[in-house]
């Protein structure tokens, strides 16, 4: 039997500078920041890809040659990428427009950012959005405080009835926000000018709303954040680390909660305090202590009695003996000399901006 979702093509927005990120999107962009050793934007591909979608293209301007080169073609995650670079920025809308003939014909259509992190099944969503005869369907997500996000108000069936970009204090409680995951008809394409900077939240969204047409939200209660800030990278990988996420973890379960990839090498008298991930190739010193929340990333290296907790290490870096480490960020290729202590959100970046 036919996939039905085979068809339904998907595009990933991935043009983001990442500005809030810095210094970890200097040599990087956002979509390949790791969450659990694989990046954010592998993630989404991944999820969607086991519910049955096959055909995405990204858009790409800021180290567009990296998301080329570590994607490719598509075939390892069992899809097919294409992908538009944007020489100068267009807006995610304007994005979406200029590559308006790969969606042409196929119909119904999917909106993703390649920065947010979610383990949302789309299906229901696209469910929601047929039955309605939706032209626009916006996933929402309940959140506990709207800032710094504006919020969207639906009627009981759903429908759209008004976007606050700037809500007061008192909509703050269980306000639904933009989780930037759309499912679009062809006719979307008629509201969106050619050749023009155009933002779906301030331009496209208002207009569909002002012509009136049949444009609904859809609330998720699936596991949703946008990676877009360190707080929240940093929240994210601990909720991956804690269950709170339907995503496998790579590697095999070592001990309860602690999870080693393939080749790792411990040390005599290493102590675990779950949940933990070492990365494929890495090597723990003798007598090292590593975790809570901690991911370490591959052919990495801890050196005899070090201290690693709630911490985020990216791979090929160099944590030395007696070094201890506490909420801190360590970039790819990092080196932490002896005996050093790193607390209290520390990122460690092994190249300035050029």
């Amino acid at each position: 039997m036919k996939n039905k979702y085979e068809d339904i093509r998907v595009m990933v927005l991935a043009a983001g500078v990442g500005t809030r990120l810095r210094p970890l999107t200097y040599r990087i962009p956002k979509p390949l920041i790791p969450i659990v050793n694989r990046p954010v934007m592998e993630h989404s591909i991944t999820n969607l890809q086991k519910q049955g979608f096959r055909k995405f293209i990204c858009n790409l301007h800021t180290h567009a040659g990296l998301i080329k080169k570590y994607f490719g073609s598509g075939k390892r995650l069992g899809v097919s990428m294409a992908y538009s670079v944007e020489k100068n920025l267009m807006g995610n809308a304007g994005g979406l427009k200029k590559v308006e003939g790969f969606f042409r014909g196929t119909g119904t259509f999917v909106v993703i950012s390649g920065d947010g992190f979610t383990d949302i099944d789309i299906r229901r969503a696209v469910r929601f959005h047929q039955k309605k005869k939706s032209m626009a369907t916006m996933v929402l997500k309940n959140v506990d405080s709207a800032f710094p996000f504006g919020i969207t108000l639906t009627a009981s069936s759903g429908k759209i009835k008004k976007f606050m970009e700037k809500p007061s204090i008192s909509d703050f409680v269980s306000a639904a926000v933009n989780t930037g995951i759309y499912i679009f008809e062809q006719e979307v394409f008629k509201f969106i000018p050619k050749n023009k900077f155009f933002d779906f939240g301030r331009d496209l969204w208002p207009r569909l709303l002002k012509a009136g047409l049949p444009i609904y939200g859809y609330k998720t209660d699936a596991y949703w954040c946008d990676v877009g800030n360190l707080p929240d990278y940093r929240r994210t990988v601990a909720d991956v680390l804690d269950g709170k996420v339907n995503i496998k973890i790579p590697g095999q379960e070592r001990q309860r909660s602690v999870w080693c990839e393939k080749n790792v090498k411990i040390g005599k008298n290493v102590k675990f305090y779950r949940p933990c991930l070492i990365g494929a190739d890495s090597e723990i010193g003798e007598g090292a202590k590593i975790g809570p929340f901690v991911t370490i990333g591959r052919r990495s290296v801890i050196g005899a009695s070090a201290v690693v907790k709630n911490s985020i290490i990216w791979d090929n870096a160099r944590i030395d003996g007696g070094v201890k480490i506490k909420n801190c960020i360590i970039d790819s290729g990092a080196a932490i000399k002896e005996n050093l202590t790193l607390y209290e959100g520390t990122v460690i970046n092994t190249e300035e901006k050029k």
